[in-house]
């Protein structure tokens, strides 16, 4: 017998009530839509979706759903790889993509207040005009409320952190229909328990944010971008501790394996050598200080055998080997046109980040794998990516997926660096966390007794908490 209570249609009139009847839909069109994100999990279909545009409307649609025992799960534009906003156990998907709205611009305490359903480049393309920009950059245009509840990261984590770090407040909605706020628009907080960094990260288990708060800083007045190709990937790595270690900071540190280098120059005609990459980008107020500092990077690159180092200052330049970054996913599908894609990260201190190098190229070439490697180097964040088209490839990936999280684990890491729990990092969860999973139940059901709110994620088990 199911702990959930099926979508009935006197549940769906109450919807229309609440959201208002344009905004609630059983359409299979929306339906499907909403069924799977960009991982390789399977689809699970609602029963419902759910358009709310405001506060209000979402914390009365939780309220009607912990009632009648009736899973809700939250969805911001769907490019999470995890199966975070899959709705597991069917029930209602409520989508934010009509909660898009900038709702305040506190441009001189470097801050913006946001509606949930709002794509960060959308909304840096708005703040450009204030000088100011959010720096959190998973590539895709993800919603900050998907930011949020993943703590999503990017390119440049290194020197501006995580979702986490940049944001000041929160309006959440429990599951039992109350909204309530936590943190607080000053900078410095230390009033009661950090309620705020509780439901960061937690993939809408706990809570659903409805309107975000965050910090921003002021667009750089000089950028430069640094490209530096290696003999082999122990070289590359190498180099990215030393840079780390030199006093240096950068905005952005990636690796890049020889095979993404070979696509992007043969697809996005960037001047890359077919040998493992170090992107960087440099920001400063003053050209002097950009100069010295890109000087110290070739220094470091020259003793680290680097085949070629090129910096560049140009705009244009620069724009267009980050667009090439960003675009390496969608490359490499089109690229592989008859194969799907299993793709995983981990993360460890900087210091193990060569070993753990180490030990995936060892355990691609000890099972023949094809696997490529692609990720934020400078916080010791890697992506593996593995192409396959049938049962044999696909069980390999997963073994290689299983042996490569329990190895970052082992060093010090984490099964996810910023792709977030969901469904297929659940297992390893009482690997990571020992006892403290037993905290994280005990948390999830004294907020969500009745476990509506996004179950199957996070938990083993199905999720059950």
């Amino acid at each position: 017998m199911s702990r959930y209570h099926p979508v009935t249609p006197e549940i769906i009139e109450c919807l229309r009530a609440i959201c208002g009847a344009e905004n609630v839909s059983t359409s299979q069109a929306d339906i499907d839509l909403h069924a799977k994100d960009q991982s390789h999990h399977e689809a699970h279909p609602a029963e419902v979706v759910v358009f709310p545009q405001i506060a209000e409307a979402v914390a009365e649609t939780l309220r009607l759903a912990n009632d009648a025992r009736i899973p809700v799960t939250p969805w911001g534009v769907g490019t999470s790889l995890e199966g975070n906003p899959i709705p597991f156990y069917g029930g209602i998907l409520m989508s934010f993509e009509r909660m898009n709205e900038i709702v305040a611009v506190h441009a001189d305490d470097f801050q913006v207040t946001v509606q949930p359903g709002i794509g960060h480049k959308d909304l840096n393309a708005e703040l450009a005009r204030y000088g100011l920009f959010f720096p959190p950059d998973p590539g895709a245009n993800a919603t900050v409320g998907g930011m949020l509840a993943n703590n999503a990261a990017g390119i440049r984590t290194v020197r501006y952190g995580a979702s986490k770090d940049n944001v000041l407040k929160m309006q959440v909605a429990l599951a039992d229909g109350r909204l309530i706020q936590v943190g607080s628009r000053s900078v410095k907080q230390s009033s009661g328990y950090d309620l705020l960094h509780l439901f960061v990260g937690s993939e809408g288990t706990l809570g659903i944010i409805t309107e975000a708060t965050l910090r921003l800083v002021p667009v750089p007045s000089l950028m430069s971008a640094v490209v530096a190709a290696f003999p082999t990937v122990e070289a590359a790595v190498e180099t990215v501790v030393a840079v780390r270690g030199s006093g240096l900071d950068p905005a952005a540190l990636e690796l890049i394996d020889a095979a993404h280098c070979k696509m992007l120059r043969e697809t996005e005609g960037v001047d890359l050598l077919d040998y493992p990459t170090v992107f960087m980008e440099f920001h400063a107020a003053h050209d002097a200080a950009l100069q010295a500092g890109l000087d110290t990077v070739r220094e470091i690159c020259a003793e680290m055998g680097a085949l070629r180092v090129h910096a560049t200052t140009d705009t244009t330049e620069r724009k267009r080997l980050w667009h090439a970054r960003h675009h390496s996913y969608e490359i490499m599908v089109r690229s592989h046109p008859n194969k799907q894609f299993f793709i995983m990260d981990v993360s460890v201190p900087i210091s193990a980040y060569p070993a753990l190098i180490a030990f995936i190229e060892q355990v691609k070439r000890e099972s023949g794998a094809t696997a490529y490697m692609i990720g934020h180097a400078g916080d010791g964040n890697i992506h593996v990516e593995f192409p396959y088209d049938d049962g044999v490839s696909r069980d390999r990936a997963f073994r290689l997926n299983s042996a490569i999280v329990i190895k970052a684990i082992e060093l010090g890491g984490t099964a996810t660096g910023e792709h977030g729990v969901g469904i297929g990092k659940a297992k390893y969860m009482r690997r990571e966390h020992g006892e403290a999973l037993d905290v994280m139940r005990a948390i999830k059901a004294a907020l969500d007794p009745n476990n509506i709110l996004n179950p199957g994620k996070i938990f083993p088990n199905g999720g059950a908490a």
